[in-house]
């Protein structure tokens, strides 16, 4: 499938540098400058996308669409794809239930298009062996192709809908579940008094354990917004088979919190984070 016209919905952060692997696979990428921000316009242009203009044009030029996007919107992104009756191969990269995709696919189904489920493990894929985009469907083989030079690694699990985005929800119910966990454990311990007194005991015998959560409780801030609705996700995937999932119902919480610290320009301290999240905490006992 490589020398192919791929249209890409929408080239963030994340997204350009998968456009940038289908770039480097030989095809020419195509995006819908439309309602987007000066921000992604100029990532855009960085890497010589070529602008549909809209979504319309978009979808009459490109026989396979990427899209990544939060995963709160990735229905609707899917089915203003759908409203013009696409026909070609649709690939939804989001961090979505595997219900959701198969709720996407039916949709696919409906109009004759073909639905791939895509599921990202790793940041940004610029550099090879460190980003992981996991497919599954009818049309996955084929699909890689279109990745096959790389950074971006790819692999083929199957044809089932919905096995990508389940690989997808259980790798990120922990690596971002854990975080958001520290995040509560950490305003607690301030609103409590024993913060040093914790992070003392998590340093005892040489660890360096207090000064990598410290790390990752800053660092999270700036996904956030995003890791909010993935929570939700992972949450229904849980109930889905019978697991309990208020536990991620509560990280998306923890998340939200802390959505006001998008696109700061430094990574906020501390203290800063645990404020938002105690501030957050006394205002709901506020309405009680």
């Amino acid at each position: 499938m490589t020398n192919k016209k791929i249209g890409i919905l929408h080239p963030g952060n994340m997204g350009i540098s998968i456009a940038a692997t289908i770039l480097n696979s030989g095809n020419t990428v195509y995006w819908v400058s439309e309602g987007r921000s000066p921000d992604t316009r100029q990532r855009a242009e960085r890497y010589g996308l070529v602008d549909a203009g809209n979504l319309e044009n978009l979808c009459q030029t490109c026989p396979v669409i990427v899209s990544v996007c939060p995963p709160d919107a990735a229905e609707e992104v899917a089915s203003q794809v759908f409203a013009y009756a696409y026909q070609g191969v649709y690939l939804d990269a989001n961090a979505i239930s595997p219900q959701r995709a198969k709720r996407i696919d039916q949709s696919a189904r409906e109009i004759g298009a073909y639905f791939v489920d895509g599921g990202i493990i790793g940041g940004p894929a610029w550099r090879p062996g460190d980003t992981w985009l996991y497919l599954s469907g009818g049309s996955a083989e084929a699909v890689a192709d279109i990745f096959s030079a790389g950074p971006l690694e790819t692999s083929v699990i199957g044809e089932e809908i919905g096995k990508a985005s389940a690989l997808k929800m259980c790798f990120a119910a922990y690596t971002k579940g854990t975080s958001a966990l520290l995040c509560a454990i950490l305003a607690a311990a301030e609103s409590l008094n024993v913060r040093n007194e914790l992070l003392a005991q998590w340093s005892r015998n040489g660890s360096s354990f207090a000064d990598e959560a410290t790390e990752r409780v800053r660092r999270v801030t700036a996904k956030a917004w995003r890791f909010a609705g993935e929570m939700d996700e992972i949450s229904s995937t849980f109930y889905e088979v019978g697991i309990p999932g208020g536990f991620h119902e509560a990280a998306g919480t923890i998340y939200r919190r802390l959505t006001g610290f998008k696109d700061a320009p430094e990574t906020p301290s501390l203290e800063e984070v645990l404020a938002a999240l105690n501030q957050a905490a006394e205002m709901s006992l506020d309405q009680y």
